[in-house]
């Protein structure tokens, strides 16, 4: 089955930080308080949204920046078949 076109081209690197760290997600979730259901869906890359707070509280914990954890491909993005030659 493809993969679902969600609309957006945000890149999470969550499994990245906390392999850097040598940190679980289950550890991650209790320190920052969400469930690990939730960082889950973040870290595979289908959420649609996030808090403020809890990407502060993530980049609190791991010591990173929000640039660190998110970033922008537009080759992802909505319409990239379409710049790819792929329609």
């Amino acid at each position: 089955m493809p993969p679902e076109d969600d609309g957006h081209a945000i890149q999470v690197h969550l499994d990245r930080l906390l392999a850097a760290r040598s940190m679980t997600l289950a550890e991650l979730a209790a320190r920052v308080g969400v469930t690990n259901v939730n960082l889950s869906v973040l870290k595979n890359g289908r959420a649609k949204a996030i808090r403020f707070t809890t990407l502060t509280a993530i980049c609190r914990v791991l010591e990173c920046q929000p640039g660190d954890l998110l970033s922008y491909d537009e080759e992802e993005g909505p319409g990239s078949e379409e710049r790819s030659g792929n329609e």
